[in-house]
């Protein structure tokens, strides 16, 4: 307050000299006042989030905004600006270096567009207890930059009203994907891109229909060889993974003196399991949405072919900080069966779509790039 009347008070020399009145209302350059103010308050959520970030995984992803429009952000009358001044993201956080923001048709501006590509069309398979609400940032960053998304919700799984302990096949459980690529028009092409228990879907998938698959993406995910099951690949970890023992509930829906129907996690246990790295809100988000898992498709053994699925072009992401699905684990089932390309993302848990969606976006865009003609 000083210093603010100090600036309207009149000095002494104003009567005598007309030329220092007239300057004087110019003193007030408190035309940034409002902009301090707006800092002042973006600052004060900045260190809300950043504090936030620091809890979960060290500060550097950005949960928060990835579901809205960018474009509709705030814009706040700014003089000086300039009128047609794009607007930047809504969020306020500070990005890492290992998960940058790409803006809007940043990559497609590189010298490549949508048409060079030889599809435009992601197919987004959940893991065992997802749906299709666990790619909600995945969905909303690859529209933006003009991809068309299509993410399923599995049988039982999601918004899917299967009865979820009557699955006795993968092909049941996998059935609404299958459904899918068989009403493809001739032609089309998508991206499979297949997360935990979902890389044994697609893999399935691929065997059936491995002309409409330009690409497949296994995200921390179930790569099986010809002849395994998932739990074969999941007993390979033995002694790696005690958490996961301890989070796993059997429901014997058909009595005990029957195999399990259905598996469930130990929803306490979900965070240090899944999401070791992920915002609390997805945590939240996660913790009332996912499902029990079949137990049936868990058990089968795929039957894969050189021909179909070995011709379909393989890419693996790993994520690094991840306690479902070791490091170590992941590079087993890379060595047994090693796709085109292996990428790495550094400080994702088993859900990089919630820890890692930057990073995940980026990646994805790069394997739908490969191949690409330029005009």
């Amino acid at each position: 307050m000083g210093n603010l009347c100090s600036l309207f008070a009149p000095p002494k020399p104003v009567k005598k000299r007309r030329p220092i009145t007239k300057r004087q209302p110019s003193v007030p350059r408190s035309a940034s006042g409002p902009r301090n103010r707006l800092r002042s308050s973006s600052s004060s959520s900045t260190r809300d989030n950043k504090f936030e970030d620091a809890i979960l995984f060290g500060g550097g992803v950005d949960g928060g905004s990835l579901p809205f429009d960018r474009s509709a952000s705030q814009r706040y009358p700014v003089s000086g600006s300039k009128k047609n001044q794009l607007p930047r993201s809504s969020s306020t956080r500070s990005r890492s270096s290992t998960d940058p923001l790409l803006q809007p048709h940043q990559f497609l501006n590189k010298g490549i567009k949508l048409d060079d590509l030889e599809t435009n069309h992601f197919i987004l398979i959940h893991g065992g207890g997802f749906g299709a609400w666990c790619w909600y940032k995945t969905i909303a960053l690859l529209e933006e930059d003009g991809f068309k998304v299509t993410s399923i919700d599995l049988a039982g799984c999601g918004i899917n009203s299967f009865n979820i302990n009557s699955i006795s096949s993968l092909s049941q459980y996998v059935k609404p994907l299958t459904d899918v690529l068989e009403k493809l028009p001739p032609g089309e092409k998508v991206i499979l891109v297949g997360h935990d228990f979902g890389g044994a879907c697609i893999s399935y998938a691929m065997e059936l229909f491995p002309l409409k698959i330009s690409k497949a993406v296994f995200l921390a995910a179930a790569m099986l060889t010809n002849g395994q099951s998932t739990l074969d690949m999941f007993s390979l970890q033995a002694g790696q993974s005690d958490l996961m023992r301890k989070a796993q509930i059997f429901i014997y829906t058909n009595g005990n003196e029957h195999p399990p129907t259905a598996i469930d996690l130990d929803r306490s246990l979900l965070k240090d399991l899944l999401f070791n790295q992920s915002p609390s809100k997805d945590v939240a988000l996660a913790s009332v949405s996912m499902r029990s898992i079949p137990f049936a498709p868990v058990l089968e053994k795929l039957s894969l072919s050189d021909g179909n699925y070995g011709s379909v072009r393989r890419y693996y992401i790993q994520t690094l900080e991840d306690n479902a699905i070791p490091v170590a684990l992941q590079e087993n089932m890379i060595n047994s069966s090693p796709p085109e390309k292996v990428y790495r993302l550094k400080g994702a848990d088993h859900a990089p779509f919630f820890s890692k969606p930057q990073a995940l976006h980026k990646l994805l865009l790069e394997i739908s790039r490969i191949g690409a003609s330029h005009m």
